[in-house]
Parts: C-alpha cells; structure tokens; sequence
C-alpha cells in the first residue's frame, strides 16, 4: 500500500516533470506553457459536459426509484479525471482524458471490476456495511461483558445513558 502511494506521490510527480522538460525541450517553453493550460481548459469544459450528463442519469434513475449503480461510477471516474487535469503533466493528462472519454472510461471501469470482483473472491477485500452492528446474533448486539467490579456494563459509542 504505501509502496504504491510513494509511486503515486513521488514517481509519478518526477515522470511528469521529466516528460514536460522534455516537451519544452522539443516545442520550446511557451508552447509547453500553453498545452498545459489548453489542457485544463478542454478538461474543464468535458467535466463540466459530462457531469451534467451524468447527474441528470442519476437523478432519472433516483426518481425511477432505481439505484444509479452505472451512473455512480461514471461520476467518480469524472472526479478522479478532473483531479488529473488540474494536475499539470502529460500522463496525468492523458489519464484524465480516457476517463472522461465514455468508451475508454467504460473500458477502464470493467478492468476495476473485474480487479475488484477477483479481489473479493480472493479475500483480500472486505466489504463493510455501516450503520447498526448486528454481529449475526439473534435480536442485535452481542452481549456485552460486565465490568470486573460488579457496575454497570461499558457503554458502546452513541448509547443513551439514564442516570
């Protein structure tokens, strides 16, 4: 996990700052300059493009009474792409745009499920539900100890005390 946040964090900061050294290197200074903004700007106006699109397939899908299981990961592929291109750099960019494109994002999602479907099946991912613990006893909460002194039980975070 942290060997693939320091490659996040650190490798791929440096590649991108090699690659637009490059690039400044081969169309000079200002046409770099002016790529990395037009970028941003194309960026913007897909995000802002899709997005709308996608809130609209899942306020549909909301009053259907359906939950927007496809429309969801469109909207945190979109997140993700967006929080690329305002990350200045090549590859950032050209991972944003495959997210933001809908046939390479719909690629991209089938590989994650597939990766994630493989890793649950596996067991090396857990899926937790939050909310109310039942912990498979009959009738709620499993019991709780009492304390070793004979006085009241522990209270569970949340718990409504009456004194």
């Amino acid at each position: 996990m942290f060997a693939r946040l320091g490659c996040l964090f650190i490798v791929v900061p440096l590649l991108e700052l090699a690659l637009l050294i490059q690039v400044g290197r081969w169309v000079g200074v200002f046409p770099t300059v002016a790529l990395v903004a037009a970028t941003g700007l194309l960026g913007a106006v897909l995000v802002k493009g899709e997005g709308g699109r996608t809130l609209a397939k899942i306020r549909t899908e909301l009053g259907q009474g359906r939950v927007p299981g496809q429309a969801l990961l469109d909207g945190a592929c979109l997140l993700v792409g967006g929080a690329f291109l305002l990350t200045p750099g090549v590859i950032t960019d050209v991972l944003a745009f495959a997210l933001l494109a809908p046939p390479s994002r719909r690629a991209i999602q089938r590989w994650v499920r597939k990766r994630f479907e493989r890793a649950i099946a596996e067991g090396s991912v857990h899926v937790q539900m939050g909310g109310i613990r039942t912990g498979g006893f009959p009738g709620g909460a499993p019991p709780r100890p009492d304390d070793s002194d004979g006085g009241d039980p522990p209270r569970g975070p949340g718990e409504i005390v009456q004194e």
